[in-house]
Parts: C-alpha cells; sequence; structure tokens
C-alpha cells in the first residue's frame, strides 16, 4: 500500500503551498496530489476551493482574477504565522519542485463545479513541457475532463474520482476510459471495488488520516492511500513491514 501526500504535506503545513509540496519531496513516499483551477487570464494555479476565501486573507473565486491579482493575498496565515506571506502556487512552480525526483504527481482538475474549457490540455501541455508526463496522474470528479485527457494524451495515466461508488464500476471504467480509480473510504470497503480491484483495476483511497482506517485497507489489495498525516502513516506501514 503507497502513499500520496494529500495537497502536500498538509498535517503539518498549508495546503498545495509551495512548503506543503517541498516537505513532501523529502519524504519517502509513492507520489503528491493537489488540485488545479483556472484563472481570468487563463493560467493553472494549484488552490483546492473554487474561491479564496478559506486559505486566504481575500475574498472571491479563482476564476473572476489573474494570477497578479491572486496573488496579491497571502495563503499560509491561516494555517500559522510561520507561513506568513506564502503565495496561491502555478502548476509550473508545483511540478518544478517534483521535477528529478521519483515521485508521481496527482493533478486533479478541479471542473467539476465551474467548467473550466480547456484546463486538461494546458496541464498536459505544461506536463509535456517540463518533460514529466511519465510521472502525472490526471485525476477529476468531472469524468467528462477524465474522458477528454484520455483523449487527448492516451499515455497519460487518467483516474476517475468518486464519493461513492457504482455497481458497474469496473465496466465504466473500462467505458471512460479511465486507468485507475480514486474512491473515497467508506466506497473502498464495498463489493464493486473489490471486484473492480480483482478484475486488475488500480484502486487509491482518500483521504486515509487514522490508523484505524488505513488497517481496514492493509491487505484489501488497493494500491495507495492518500493522506494528510504522511509521517504517521509510513510509521504505520513500516511497523506493518509494508514496502511503500
Amino acid at each position: 500500500m503507497k502513499i500520496y501526500a494529500h495537497r502536500g504535506y498538509s498535517a503539518k503545513y498549508p495546503e498545495n503551498t509551495l512548503p506543503a509540496f517541498e516537505a513532501a519531496a523529502n519524504l519517502p513516499i509513492e507520489g503528491v496530489e493537489f488540485d488545479v483551477h483556472l484563472t481570468k487570464d487563463q493560467q493553472v494555479v494549484v488552490i483546492h476551493d473554487e474561491s479564496i476565501n478559506r486559505t486566504s486573507n481575500g475574498v472571491g473565486y479563482v476564476k473572476d482574477m489573474t494570477l497578479q491579482e491572486l496573488r496579491e493575498f497571502d495563503y499560509g496565515s491561516w494555517f500559522s504565522e510561520e507561513f506568513v506571506g506564502a503565495k496561491i502556487p502555478t502548476l509550473e512552480e508545483v511540478l518544478s519542485v517534483f521535477r528529478g525526483t521519483n515521485l508521481r504527481v496527482n493533478i486533479e482538475l478541479k471542473s467539476d463545479i465551474f467548467v473550466y474549457e480547456g484546463l486538461e490540455k494546458l496541464v498536459l501541455q505544461k506536463a509535456a513541457a517540463l518533460k514529466m508526463k511519465d510521472q502525472v496522474v490526471i485525476s477529476s470528479f468531472d469524468h467528462e475532463a477524465v474522458a477528454r485527457s484520455a483523449e487527448l494524451a492516451p499515455d497519460v495515466e487518467n483516474a476517475a474520482l468518486f464519493v461513492n461508488t457504482i455497481l458497474d464500476i469496473a465496466e465504466y471504467q473500462e467505458k471512460l476510459p479511465a486507468k485507475a480509480l480514486h474512491v473515497s473510504l467508506p466506497s473502498a470497503l464495498r463489493r464493486p471495488i473489490r471486484e473492480a480491484i480483482e478484475k486488475g483495476s488500480v484502486v487509491r483511497v482518500w483521504t486515509v488520516n487514522k490508523i484505524e482506517h488505513a488497517a481496514l485497507l492493509l491487505h484489501t489489495g488497493i494500491d495507495a492511500i492518500f493522506t494528510d498525516e504522511l509521517e504517521m502513516m509510513l510509521a504505520f506501514l513500516k511497523e506493518n513491514n509494508v514496502r511503500v
């Protein structure tokens, strides 16, 4: 069972900021996960929410502001005074942290609320420009975006995200097509996911932050978990003699 850093090392650093990614890059994990949106001036930025209200000292939607306007706000002080002045990073800045490492980079397209036309293409172009296509996983709750990613770059791994599972999930995965399934913790324990794993599906589970939950998944055949608690989960896997 492998480990992906959820929004960087978000238990100890402000999520989706360069300090969180730099900390994750120094740990013996499989990869990192983060979220991208599109600005008013067509720049791909890394942030989870559609708005900047929760994780900055500003207010408004990412889509309604330029990169320069977004960078006028502070994205670290909400978490701790130690991170005052942290700025919203671009996709290129975050990818550059992991370029030259062995870590996988899971880019979640946050186009399930607002339609960001051309987001998949911009993300794939940036990964290609940095020669990181082999490291990248493109995922989304927006399954149209997952399908478009497969069409644009069939050689790049993609994944369909689910809150709840569906009965014929393995067949649905093949139809999209998607190379992996990213499912919530309760769904991961249900029959359709077990059957998908038996059929060869790569399944990763979000977001696992408790040892008792990780223990439930340990022998289910899942590929990886997404977690905020990186060092705690690394210690758990080491205690159970699981290679990461």
